[in-house]
C-alpha cells in the first residue's frame, strides 16, 4: 500500500533548496502534501518548487534563514497564510564547515553550526507546535545524524554536539507532546552523498560517493515513519550505507582473520 498523507494536509520543509530537504519535499509532494520550502537560496528554492510541479504536486516558496529566530516566526506565518498549518515539519536545514576541528576551530564558525544545526530546530519546532496541540496531531522529523549517537571524528566538534543536542531535543519532544498527539522522530543517517560533504577538509572521492545513501532514501524512510498510524511513534532511526567505509577496513581484517582459521 503506498504511503500517504491526509489529503490537504501541509508539510513545511526546511534546507529544501538541495540534499535531504529537496528529496523530502519531492516525496511528501508524491504523497499528496501541499509543500512549503524553506531555505536560503531562492533559485534553489525555485528548482525543487519545479521539480514537485513538474510531478503534479503543489509547492510554495518561502525563503528563510533558520539560525534567525525571528526570521522563523514570519516565515511560519507566511506559510500558514499561503498553503495553511503544517501538519508535518521537517528539520532538514544544516551545514558544516571545511575549519571544523579542535586545532583550527574559530568560536565564530563553531557558533554558526551550532546556531544552524541545532538552535535552529528549536526555533521551527516551536513556530508550529501551538497549532499541532490545537489538532492534537503533528509530526516534526528532525533530520540529526550519525555523529549525533557517537563518535564520528571527521564530522567536527561543533557538529558533533549539535546533532547529538537535535538527538536529545526530539526526546524531550515526545516526552512531553506524546500526550497532544505529537511524534518527533529523529534521523540520524550515516554518510549521505549530498552537497554538504563538499565542505569536509579532505571530502571522498567519486568511488566512495557510490557506496553512500542517496538523499531518497532518508526521504523515504521520513515518509515511512511519518505515515504510520498516530499510535506509533519511531522516536530514534539510525540509517547507515551498508556497505560503511568507517568500518570497511575492520571487517575486511576480521574476514582475512577467520579465513586463515579456516
Amino acid at each position: 500500500m503506498p504511503m500517504q498523507l491526509p489529503e490537504g494536509s501541509v508539510t513545511w520543509v526546511t534546507g529544501a533548496g538541495s540534499g535531504i530537504g529537496r528529496a523530502c519535499a519531492i516525496a511528501f509532494a508524491g504523497a499528496g502534501a501541499r509543500v512549503a520550502l524553506s531555505g536560503r537560496r531562492v533559485d534553489a528554492l525555485e528548482e525543487t518548487a519545479r521539480l514537485v510541479r513538474t510531478n503534479g504536486g503543489t509547492a510554495v516558496v518561502v525563503p528563510l534563514d533558520v539560525a534567525d529566530p525571528e526570521a522563523v516566526t514570519a516565515a511560519h506565518r507566511k506559510v500558514v497564510s499561503a498553503v495553511g498549518d503544517p501538519l508535518v515539519l521537517i528539520n532538514s536545514a544544516g551545514g558544516n564547515i571545511t575549519r571544523r576541528h579542535w586545532r583550527n576551530l574559530a568560536p565564530a564558525d563553531a557558533g554558526k553550526v551550532i546556531d544552524l544545526d541545532l538552535k535552529a530546530m528549536f526555533y521551527c519546532s516551536l513556530a508550529v507546535l501551538p497549532a499541532m496541540r490545537a489538532r492534537r496531531d503533528g509530526r516534526i522529523v528532525q533530520i540529526a545524524s550519525q555523529a549525533g549517537v557517537g563518535l564520528h571524528p571527521v564530522s567536527g566538534a561543533a557538529y558533533s554536539a549539535a546533532k547529538h543536542g537535535v538527538v536529545s531535543m526530539s526526546a524531550t519532544l515526545n516526552a512531553e507532546e506524546g500526550i497532544n498527539g505529537i511524534r518527533s522522530i529523529c534521523i540520524s543517517p550515516g554518510e549521505v552523498n549530498t552537497p554538504i560533504l563538499d565542505t569536509r577538509p579532505s571530502p571522498p572521492s567519486a568511488e566512495e560517493r557510490k557506496l553512500m545513501l542517496l538523499a531518497e532514501d532518508i526521504a523515504e524512510t521520513a515518509l515511512f515513519c511519518v505515515t504510520l498510524p498516530a499510535r506509533a511513534c519511531i522516536t530514534e532511526l539510525v540509517i547507515l550505507p551498508t556497505d560503511d567505509r568507517h568500518v570497511r577496513g575492520q571487517a575486511r581484517a576480521i574476514e582475512a582473520t577467520a579465513a586463515k582459521q579456516g
